[in-house]
């Protein structure tokens, strides 16, 4: 499946209804594109998806978008930063083991801009967002594979568990072009409910940030998905509904059809 909108909310919930009004709970492959950022480097939103979204996951018991976003890339603590680097990078590994005490359970194996800036071996003491701007700064016409940073380990993360929630998200590149800074992301699995618009949030305003200090525009985000699952909620869930309309009157143009979602006949006279 491709997706390719200039609405995060909208790209996010044609991902949820091509899952919901379709035959099982995959999607594979899926690619996810994003454009149309702001000078700022700010995606647009829809209201009512956002909200009813993070009102299931908060029903749900799971982390909310902002969260999940988090895990990416720490937004609260760049803008407390005001635009200096370092000072992120000092005020992140000051507080990242408060972040990680606080879910213990979900974090103990590390957060994703953790596995960014404290790699643990490599340039820049681990580094390796403060190792691609240097290089990038440094001199013209940088090798482009030399602008990646890798979240999966082998030496950490080939476990024979038979469960693992992290990394999921493997990869990060950047991409200067003519138009601005392309991010792409490339993960192994991904969960649609609980984390993918987190995912597509949190990856947005690290490319905002890589672009910020590369001194060029956010043109696009570009996020490959081997495997997209919907789990962790059933397709008929009657708690869905809200969120399930709020998609549907945000991806169908006015006065086209509605299909009619997979959880009607569950939820029809349900009180929610």
């Amino acid at each position: 499946m491709v997706i390719d909108d200039t609405n995060i909310s909208r790209a996010w919930a044609r991902l949820l209804l091509r899952v919901l009004d379709g035959a099982g709970t995959e999607v594979a492959p899926l690619v996810l594109s994003l454009s149309g950022f702001a000078p700022d480097g700010i995606i647009a939103e829809d209201p009512a998806v956002r909200q009813a979204l993070d009102r299931l996951l908060k029903h749900k018991g799971r982390l909310a978008v902002d969260d999940v976003a988090f895990t990416i890339f720490p937004q609260r603590l760049w803008q407390m930063s005001r635009g200096d680097r370092t000072r992120l990078f000092t005020l992140y590994r000051a507080t990242f083991p408060r972040w990680q005490a606080m879910n213990r359970k979900a974090n103990g194996r590390g957060l994703y801009f953790e596995r960014m800036i404290m790699y643990g071996r490599g340039p820049c003491d681990g580094n390796q967002l403060e190792w691609i701007l240097s290089q990038f700064d440094s001199r013209m016409g940088v090798r482009r594979s030399m602008l990646q940073a890798t979240t999966f380990d082998p030496g950490r993360d080939h476990i024979a568990s038979a469960q693992l929630g992290f990394p999921c998200l493997q990869q990060v590149s950047f991409e200067p072009t003519a138009a601005g800074l392309v991010t792409n992301a490339f993960y192994a699995t991904q969960q649609i409910f609980d984390k993918a618009y987190g995912n597509y949030l949190g990856l947005a305003q690290l490319g905002a940030f890589m672009a910020h200090e590369m001194g060029m525009p956010l043109a696009r985000l570009n996020v490959m998905v081997g495997v997209a699952k919907l789990e962790r909620i059933t397709k008929s869930d009657p708690d869905f509904a809200p969120l399930v309309a709020a998609a549907h009157a945000l991806v169908t143009p006015p006065g086209a059809a509605v299909a009619q979602p997979v959880i009607a006949a569950v939820t029809a006279g349900a009180a929610l």
